[in-house]
C-alpha cells in the first residue's frame, strides 16, 4: 500500500532525508524510529504530501505523491507531530470543518462523527474550544481528524505524545484493532510502544535507513532490549 523509492529532501546544506526506499503492506504497523533530527518527520510529511521531495517519489494506495497528491490525501489519515488546529473552534466545530474539507456530508457525516468521537474518547470535551484543551485531549482530537474519513493508510507522528498512561493504553489498543484492515506508520520515541504494537521497525539516522526488521528479530539478534538496540545502532552511526 506504500511504496517509497529513493526519497530525498534537504533544507539548504542539511540533508534531512537521504535516498530512502521501503514498502509497507496492509496489516503492517511500522515503527519509524530515530533520534531527534534523524529525518522521521520530514519523511512522513513527504508521504502525506505536506512537503515535496527534492528527488525520488512514493505511491500510497496507488497514488503518486508527485502526480496525484489529492488522491494521496484522500487515502491517508495524517497526524502531524504538532497537529495544527483553530483555537477558537470547538472540538465539534473543528471536526465538522474537517468533514467539510473532506466532503463528508449528510448521513455519511453523522456516521463518521458517531464513530470517531467515542473512538477517541472526546465526548466530554466536544463543546469546548480547542484552546481550552490539555495537550492530551488536543492529541486525541488530532487523531480523530486523521480517522474521520476511515482512511486505508495512517501516518501518525507521536500519536501518544502528551497522553497519560491510561490514554496511551487506549490509543495503543485502538491502533492494534485497526491494524488488520489498514497500513499504519508510527513515529515514536517510546520504544515500549514499538514492542507492543509494531510488527516491523525501521531505524533512521542522519536521513538514512540503518535497520529494517521486526522488534523481536532485533532484540534476538542483539540479545538486549529494544531500547538498548536503538542506542547501540544510532550511537554506532554517530561515531562512524
Amino acid at each position: 500500500m506504500i511504496d517509497v523509492q529513493h526519497l530525498r529532501r534537504s533544507f539548504g546544506p542539511v540533508v534531512a532525508v537521504d535516498d530512502i526506499s521501503f514498502q509497507v503492506q496492509k496489516g503492517d504497523v511500522l515503527g519509524f524510529l530515530g533520534p531527534n533530527g534523524a529525518g522521521k518527520s520530514t519523511a512522513m510529511k513527504m508521504l502525506a504530501c505536506f512537503l515535496v521531495p527534492d528527488s525520488g517519489t512514493a505511491t500510497l494506495c496507488g497514488h503518486d505523491i508527485l502526480k496525484d497528491p489529492v488522491g494521496v490525501r484522500r487515502s491517508v489519515g495524517y497526524l502531524a507531530e504538532n497537529a495544527p488546529a483553530y483555537n477558537e473552534m470547538t472540538v465539534g466545530g473543528f471536526l465538522q470543518f474537517v468533514c467539510d474539507v473532506r466532503r463528508i456530508h449528510g448521513a455519511a457525516r453523522k456516521k463518521a462523527m458517531d464513530r470517531v468521537v467515542p473512538l477517541c474518547s472526546i465526548e466530554s470535551v466536544y463543546h469546548q474550544t480547542m484552546e481550552t484543551l490539555s495537550k492530551g485531549y488536543r492529541r486525541r482530537v488530532g487523531l480523530a481528524q486523521a480517522l474521520i474519513h476511515d482512511p486505508q493508510v495512517l501516518i501518525l507522528d507521536e500519536p501518544t505524545d502528551g497522553l497519560d498512561p491510561n490514554q496511551k493504553h487506549e490509543v495503543r489498543k485502538l491502533i492494534t484493532a485497526m491494524a488488520e484492515e489498514k497500513c499504519i506508520i508510527i513515529s515514536t520515541h517510546i520504544l515500549e510502544e514499538v514492542e507492543l504494537i509494531c510488527s516491523r521497525t525501521i531505524i533512521i539516522a542522519r536521513g538514512k535507513i540503518l535497520v529494517d526488521s521486526t522488534p523481536q528479530e532485533l532484540m534476538q539478534k542483539h540479545k538486549c532490549s529494544l531500547d538498548e538496540v536503538f542506542r547501540k545502532i544510532t550511537s554506532t552511526r554517530k561515531s562512524a
